[in-house]
């Protein structure tokens, strides 16, 4: 048996799925059915209860499963004390985030830690925020960049910004015309808004729900960039992250207002499993988010 065996088969007890388990490894489903028979050829017992309906361990299995968990982390630990020793961080990073993180925030970061540790390989894959919470919790990734953190038991949220929620909308509408706009402006108005399910959407209907203000949703997105376009052609108006709407600002694309009542905050955190050893690679990765005094372009 090989340590990569082990993981493979540990992804295929924590996703229940051969094809999960195959993509996180970069092997076929076969390879992977392939392997588990292997197991239990080996073992001269059974590892998958065929008799459930759902994935299933018999008890041989769970007590091969707790065992492979205990072999991989003292392996990773191992790996991680030897590069510490030899003043090493280098390896992969796999991070998971938001649209919005991910293409505003997190670039100027990304630069830095490219250039102060080049032999770090990081990956990025933009998602929905409840994938990305399932891709951290599956292993899919190694950290999760998202809004609004929602406290669960496996996780661990490291807070490393705040950013605003303000108001957008084309220059050619009407509000435009005010210096201000207080809240009570934005009642009736037609709004370009997320889809309901993201963090965003849920702050924004608790902001107008908190004022009494009432507002037609004309279209529903699941990114911040399909919203910008639709307000840009004047759709309608939409609460969005400050810090996504900086480049349209400038070039007067969209013209921008704060909300009445003081700053409304938008939490941004770093998420990673509980029991997930931090790499060098990924401790420097948290410490240079975190670093409030870091001058990013």
């Amino acid at each position: 048996m090989h340590i990569q065996n082990f993981k493979t088969f540990c992804d295929l007890v924590e996703t229940k799925s051969f094809s999960k388990s195959a993509r996180l490894n970069e092997v076929t489903q076969s390879a992977v059915s392939q392997q588990l028979k292997a197991m239990e050829s080996h073992y001269d017992m059974l590892i998958i209860d065929r008799n459930q309906k759902k994935f299933r361990l018999t008890p041989q299995g769970t007590v091969l499963y707790t065992t492979y968990k205990d072999i991989l982390g003292l392996y990773e630990k191992l790996n991680c004390e030897i590069q510490e020793m030899s003043n090493i961080v280098s390896g992969t990073i796999q991070i998971s985030t938001v649209n919005s993180i991910g293409l505003h925030e997190l670039p100027p970061y990304l630069k830095v830690f490219i250039k102060q540790f080049p032999s770090v390989n990081t990956r990025v894959e933009y998602r929905r925020a409840n994938l990305v919470y399932e891709d951290v919790l599956h292993g899919n990734a190694d950290l999760g960049l998202v809004a609004f953190p929602t406290l669960h038991k496996e996780l661990t949220i490291i807070p490393f910004a705040n950013d605003e929620l303000i108001i957008a909308m084309s220059p050619e509408h009407k509000l435009t015309k005010k210096r201000a706009i207080a809240i009570d402006d934005l009642s009736g108005m037609d709004f370009i808004a997320f889809e309901k399910d993201i963090p965003t959407r849920k702050a924004t209907d608790e902001i107008l729900n908190r004022a009494g203000i009432q507002v037609t949703i004309a279209m529903e997105f699941d990114n911040v960039e399909t919203v910008k376009r639709a307000i840009e052609i004047n759709a309608g108006i939409a609460i969005l992250p400050a810090s996504t709407v900086l480049t349209e600002s400038e070039r007067k694309q969209l013209v921008t207002y704060k909300l009445e009542g003081g700053m409304h905050n938008r939490p941004l955190a770093i998420i990673h499993k509980k029991n997930r050893l931090l790499t060098p690679a990924l401790r420097s990765f948290v410490e240079l988010m975190q670093n409030k005094s870091l001058k990013v372009d």
